[in-house]
């Protein structure tokens, strides 16, 4: 199976992409995964909200397949535990899926568009994050649960 986040805008503070680095580099040992980065909407501005949403949409729709699983990052999604959350990515892993993406969307979240084509939605926390501390805390959740599943000494329950 692959993962792949996609987020929209790039990471200025650079803690924050060392430590999605870090967590990226420890990811190649358990599986294929990548982070697809949209460059952030040019005159956003000048739009509404939902012309950006709308906009946002057509970048984030192009990047995946009809084949890809898509799982939204939204604060209306399913919560999990770090370790259910491991054995929801197992069942994907056994299952028919090949393609795992999940999306971050912009600062107003996600068009109806990418709603209705999503899989799923998942929540990390009822708090609000920045869009930038999501993608470490993310990414260090897949990585969490990866060594959940193999049953090394990185989570204490």
């Amino acid at each position: 199976m692959k993962i792949t986040l996609i987020c929209i805008g790039k990471t200025d503070d650079q803690h924050i992409v060392k430590g999605i680095e870090i967590y990226t580099k420890r990811l190649k040992h358990y599986v294929n995964f990548q982070i697809v980065t949209i460059p952030d909407i040019k005159n956003s501005k000048n739009l509404s909200e939902n012309q950006q949403k709308e906009k946002e949409a057509q970048y984030l729709l192009k990047n995946i397949s009809n084949q890809d699983y898509i799982i939204l990052l939204d604060e209306r999604g399913k919560e999990y535990s770090s370790v259910e959350f491991s054995n929801f990515l197992e069942k994907q892993m056994i299952s028919s899926v090949t393609h795992l993406v999940f999306m971050i969307g912009g600062p107003y979240g996600f068009d109806d568009s990418v709603y209705q084509r999503a899989n799923a939605k998942i929540s990390l926390s009822r708090m609000t994050f920045s869009h930038q501390m999501v993608r470490l805390f993310f990414v260090e959740q897949i990585y969490r649960a990866y060594t959940i599943m193999r049953g090394e000494p990185y989570h204490h329950e």
